[in-house]
């Protein structure tokens, strides 16, 4: 079974991830920290040096080369992997189980926030413009986030809550 979870940032792909694969005893891989591996440098290294572009390029073959992978696994996307490349069609091709941590713009605005220090993309936005940042945002990767088989909502739960939901979905 090959599980790839998508959504927002700070929507807990990550955490979630790692914890499912623990109950589920499958693999847990996390696309940023593949990328961090293969181009041995930081994920704003990588957009700082070479730019976006050359990011999002190494991110449709890398989630390519995993995907093709004949492990099972779980594998967290960065928030902006699936508006990129077709890469929803790459995800969605064969027996892989796509699922959407779905958050609404409020919480995210939230969880941003907090962890504001902890993400290159906002780190620099006074708190009174991730709102609009947030928004704007979601607004924009929304149809592409939408193209999961499965969404689960994230808001008013815990990270623990949704991973022990996604367990009791899949078996």
């Amino acid at each position: 079974m090959k599980i790839v979870l998508l959504g927002y940032m700070a929507s807990g792909k990550s955490t979630i991830g790692k914890r499912l694969s623990k109950k589920l005893s499958l693999r847990f891989l996390d696309l940023d920290d593949y990328i961090v591996e293969k181009e041995k440098m930081s994920i704003s290294k990588i957009f700082e040096i070479k730019g976006e572009v050359y990011f999002r390029l190494i991110e449709h073959k890398y989630l390519k080369e995993i995907l093709e992978n004949d492990e099972d696994f779980i594998l967290a996307l960065g928030g902006g992997t699936p508006c990129y490349a077709n890469n929803m069609d790459e995800i969605n091709k064969n027996d892989t189980l796509s699922i959407y941590l779905q958050g609404s713009t409020p919480t995210m605005i939230e969880r941003l926030i907090k962890k504001k220090s902890k993400r290159p993309l906002i780190a620099s936005l006074g708190d009174d413009k991730i709102p609009e940042f947030v928004a704007k945002h979601l607004f924009e990767r929304r149809p592409f986030y939408e193209q999961a088989k499965t969404t689960v909502k994230i808001d008013d739960k815990t990270k623990k809550e949704v991973a022990r939901e996604l367990a009791a979905l899949l078996y």
